[in-house]
């Protein structure tokens, strides 16, 4: 997924929260620092200008340059989520790859979401996901479709054997400089991959969940700050937030956290 303006420290926060969210973990149950000196961290990872480069929708991270970082080297969990089943939409890429491998490596089984384009970056995921020992699950399938969306789900907790933890990160957006060029089937695919699906996934999860169980929304700073190009995308997030904010207080009875 694409966010406009994301700057690497809040993606790495984002990925952060996500896992303290879905383990209900506090810091005081992480390990002990390290006594070994530190690397200077602004040294540490690719710096901009990057070369311009584009690829033809919906696009791999696999070929991107230099390779976006998910955590492949560099996250080590501690056993946060042990024993939680995990459904990741958008999880082959961006947010939701990471997302997919820092939940693995803290003890979860996942089951991950995907374009069948994707299929490449989405072999990578799995094959992080199984060397932790955990179990990997590929749904690939176009979540605009509200029939695919529920055997996603069904597909989801028979092969995991359950499922207490939704994470929703597929999206979509599209760049525009006016509304001229602003198609109605450009508006309407934004708004299906964004809050459509998001509402038909996690409507059929819920009918699954126990109590403890955990759904995350992933929305944007565009929800607050809307970019004059995103006419399509800044309105989902704004979506997002009041949908999970709503549907929070409707599962805290249920013990469900969103």
């Amino acid at each position: 997924m694409n966010m406009a303006r994301q700057s690497r420290r809040t993606f790495v926060g984002i990925i952060g929260s996500a896992t303290l969210a879905a383990g209900g973990a506090s810091a005081s149950a992480q390990a002990a620092p390290s006594t070994a000196a530190a690397a200077n961290p602004v040294e540490s990872y690719p710096k901009p200008p990057y070369p311009e480069q584009s690829q033809p929708w919906p696009g791999l991270a696999s070929r991107l340059t230099p390779r976006p970082d998910h955590g492949e080297q560099s996250y080590r969990g501690t056993g946060r989520l042990k024993g939680r089943k995990a459904l990741v939409t958008g999880g082959d890429s961006g947010i939701g790859r990471a997302v997919a491998i820092a939940f693995a490596r803290e003890g979860a089984d996942v089951a991950i979401n995907y374009l069948p384009a994707e299929e490449s970056d989405a072999r990578e995921v799995v094959e992080i996901i199984r060397g932790t020992g955990r179990k990997a699950v590929s749904l690939p399938g176009d979540i605009r479709s509200e029939t695919f969306c529920g055997e996603l789900v069904t597909n989801a907790v028979a092969k995991l054997g359950g499922l207490d933890t939704l994470v929703n990160v597929a999206g979509r957006q599209h760049a525009v400089k006016s509304i001229d060029e602003m198609t109605t089937e450009l508006f309407d695919w934004t708004f299906k991959t964004n809050v459509y699906a998001m509402f038909w996934i996690t409507k059929a999860a819920v009918a699954h969940m126990q109590r403890g169980s955990v759904i995350i929304n992933t929305a944007s700073e565009q929800a607050y700050d809307p970019s004059s190009f995103l006419l399509d995308y800044a309105p989902t997030k704004a979506a997002i937030n009041n949908f999970s904010k709503a549907l929070a207080k409707q599962l805290v009875e249920r013990g469900i956290r969103v």
